[in-house]
């Protein structure tokens, strides 16, 4: 029964929110308080492969890409067909029901995508993980580049609004909840042995690449959902917005924050998301200021600004 309410409690905060809350801070800072948003799901789920599990994955851009381009290619092409079958609804009603199934689309294929570069690459370990997950990532890229159903290299345009604050936050919640009870379940329990020591987790029974592709294919899944938000706040996709630096921003939020830290993710998702709009005027030199504030972690925090505290119940 909590449940209930806790769920009915949000949807109406949300609610509530939506309404109001551009009027109140206006749009740039409407826009920058979204991209929050989908930093926090692009980081808590990074978080489980390299936090929770114990896993160097520089691709997330990737399966970010594959979320966003599915959804807006889902929609794009089959709206005027949604449309038809949701004729008796509302508009709020017809816009929800395509941003659902856009939602649906993108979480189903970015989660295919993991598995696909799962299962063979995740019997790697360390650095060699990172360069199979860092070619995925501008693999995909180079392919939407080549891909003119989908705007090619001149961009996808033309994508309907349906992504607001009360989507990108309600996505949030249902993130933050499913990682944090994930963790918390034997599934959570397998993750961490993986990541304190692979090899005394094989010794004790556990399958070791079968709980890494598993975490990997979830941490994908989220990846694309936060891909179709981005593309129903923006309206316009292009491969400049699913680069290296872009997954490289994450690695940063998760370090930052607290490697097996949910909340220390979340904390560096803002952190790093506001940091990234207040130095803008300094262009690429604002990276120095990324640079410094990890040199500085490393010395003073090496567990990040959280560590592996969690708010809720206390992980052994």
């Amino acid at each position: 029964m909590k449940k209930w309410v806790f769920w009915l409690a949000a949807f109406a905060v949300l609610a509530a929110l939506q309404a109001s809350l551009r009027d109140l801070i206006g749009a740039y800072y409407y826009q920058i308080v979204i991209l929050v948003g989908i930093n926090i799901i692009l980081a808590v789920s990074l978080n489980l492969i390299n936090g929770f599990t114990g896993q160097f994955s520089m691709g997330h851009a990737g399966f970010y890409a594959v979320g966003a381009y599915t959804s807006a290619s889902v929609v794009y092409y089959g709206e005027a067909s949604i449309l038809a079958v949701t004729s008796f609804l509302p508009a709020v009603a017809q816009n929800a029901v395509m941003l659902l199934l856009g939602l649906l689309a993108a979480g189903l294929v970015a989660a295919i995508a993991g598995l696909a570069v799962g299962i063979p690459s995740l019997r790697l370990r360390g650095d060699y993980l990172a360069m199979v997950t860092l070619g995925f990532g501008e693999i995909i890229r180079v392919l939407i580049l080549n891909i003119n159903a989908i705007g090619g290299s001149r961009g996808f345009s033309g994508i309907p609004q349906l992504s607001n604050f009360f989507w990108v936050y309600l996505a949030v919640l249902v993130t933050v909840v499913t990682v944090h009870n994930l963790v918390n379940s034997s599934y959570g329990r397998a993750f961490i042995a993986i990541r304190d020591d692979e090899v005394a987790a094989e010794a004790m029974g556990v399958d070791t690449t079968r709980f890494k592709v598993l975490s990997f294919v979830i941490s994908s899944m989220f990846a694309g959902i936060a891909g179709s938000l981005f593309g129903h706040f923006t309206m316009y996709l292009h491969p400049n917005s699913f680069l290296f630096i872009t997954s490289f921003y994450l690695i940063i939020m998760i370090v930052v924050g607290g490697l097996g830290s949910t909340e220390g993710a979340i904390a560096g998702a803002v952190l790093i998301t506001v940091s990234l709009e207040a130095f803008r005027e300094f262009g690429a030199f604002r990276l120095v200021n990324f640079s410094i504030l990890l040199v500085l972690i490393m010395i003073y925090r090496p567990q990040g600004l959280l560590g592996t505290w969690t708010l809720f119940r206390k992980r052994p």
